[in-house]
């Protein structure tokens, strides 16, 4: 083997395995609903065909997804408890109410779901179809918000007392309206949002490079464009909040992932670099005061640094490149649609540019990795807690000694459940092509019924 067996170390590679593979189809279900119901809502208002075919196969590839992301949720809920016994035997009973609510919340969507795919062309009015995807989207962004709760959970755990190792005097409310839950929600849901927008967007903008320029894919950049501009703007408020909060609450891990090692006022903000071994930061562009303003909204704030907190507590100083380039993509993601949008108003020539639509076509897989690595730097972050300031990481862990089998039995599944999925959707899309689909229903090019 090329890494002695620990089973705290092969459970945090199953479960970061897990949740990395998972969070591509959750964020997708979690986003994609609102797009579609944006669509059909488009389609309705100006009693344009196209957007409805829009909703109609946006809502088809839905299935595929839900579908694996159901199987990969299923996952996390039993590694939780075969792989973390000792956090769930602690904290479990705490943060049952939004585990359950989450599953909850799942059910209520997915019933309504169906209901919506069946009763396409058999409601009269258009209006009473497009309603039912009100409450597809808000269990969708419950089943988010509950989930993501756990996770503020994890990293401020508040609602009981800890006596002598045993928990007492229980509030899963307090539990689950933690301190970091409002900003760590937010800013999933809004990130689901706005890569679900450049995920459909892609679709469009790769069509038109390969030559079909039909209205069709016009509309849908449209539409996901102006979404995607709209939840970028989002995103990078409540990410301005998500840094005020780490300054009170986690302000090691906005430290470590600033390279921010001694306290001062004025602080800047560090991007890039290479750090030596004697935390030395190299090759770095500093941004005045940046740091200061980020933590704490004025520039002569004062900011903890990393010397205040002992070694053993201190986040892995990798946490810095995951958290600029999560940044980066995030600026990139909202200069993107912000530009189709001017070119829109000032330049309509140049809206549809190979440029452009390369750009836009580059933002989806980039979305989808910018979501990663946030996760990948509130997960590592944290460490070295599983229950931030109560219980280390390696504590919560089994002790079992066939977790790398596990690791390898999951780590095919998700192979197979990926190609799988790629598959499915690569050949219900190719062997009903737009073109195909437009003509079947009788839809011209402007976008009527002729």
């Amino acid at each position: 083997m090329f890494l002695e067996y620990d089973a705290a170390v092969f459970s945090r590679m199953l479960t970061g395995l897990t949740l990395g593979f998972h969070i591509i189809f959750a964020t997708i279900g979690v986003g994609v609903p609102l797009m579609i119901a944006f669509a059909e809502w488009m389609g309705i208002r100006k009693n344009d065909e196209h957007y409805r075919l829009l909703a109609r196969r946006w809502a088809r590839g839905f299935v595929v997804t839900v579908a694996v992301g159901v199987v990969t949720g299923t996952s996390i809920g039993l590694q939780l408890n075969l792989l973390w016994p000792n956090f769930m035997q602690l904290a479990g009973q705490t943060i049952s109410l939004p585990l359950f609510m989450e599953v909850f919340a799942f059910f209520f969507e997915a019933i309504f779901f169906g209901i919506y795919l069946y009763t396409w062309d058999r409601f009269k009015s258009r209006t009473r179809h497009l309603l039912l995807m009100i409450p597809i989207v808000i269990g969708a962004s419950f089943s988010a918000f509950f989930i993501t709760s756990v996770n503020s959970f994890m990293n401020a755990p508040r609602g009981f007392e800890l006596t002598n190792g045993v928990i007492t005097d229980i509030n899963p409310l307090a539990a689950m309206f933690n301190p970091a839950a409002p900003t760590k929600t937010a800013h999933v849901l809004v990130t689901c949002y706005l890569t679900s927008a450049f995920v459909l967007g892609m679709i469009g903008a790769v069509k038109m490079l390969k030559g079909d320029r039909h209205v069709y894919h016009k509309k849908a950049l449209q539409l996901t464009m102006t979404a995607a501009f709209v939840f970028s703007i989002g995103t990078v408020g409540i990410g301005d909040l998500s840094g005020k909060y780490l300054a009170e609450y986690q302000p090691e891990k906005l430290a470590a992932g600033e390279w921010h090692f001694q306290t001062q006022t004025e602080a800047p903000l560090v991007v890039g670099g290479v750090l030596t071994e004697d935390n030395e930061v190299q090759y770095a562009l500093e941004v005045p005061y940046a740091l200061s303003i980020l933590a704490h909204g004025t520039p002569s704030a004062e900011v903890i640094g990393l010397e205040e907190f002992p070694k053993e507590n201190r986040p892995p100083l990798i946490v810095h490149y995951f958290f600029d380039s999560m940044v980066t993509i995030g600026i990139y993601l909202a200069f993107v649609p912000l530009l189709y949008l001017f070119l829109r108003w000032k330049k309509p020539d140049w809206m549809h540019h190979k440029v452009l639509l390369s750009g836009i076509a580059v933002g989806g897989p980039l979305s989808i990795l910018a979501t990663e690595l946030g996760w990948v730097y509130a997960e590592v972050g944290r460490q070295p807690w599983i229950l931030h300031g109560i219980m280390r990481t390696p504590e919560g862990a089994t002790t079992s000694s066939h977790v790398d089998a596990m690791l390898y039995l999951f780590l095919g599944l998700y192979a197979v459940l990926g190609i799988s999925s790629a598959v499915v959707l690569r050949k219900m899309f190719k062997n009903n092509p737009v073109a195909h689909e437009l003509e079947s229903r009788g839809i011209d090019r402007r976008g009527g019924s002729s």
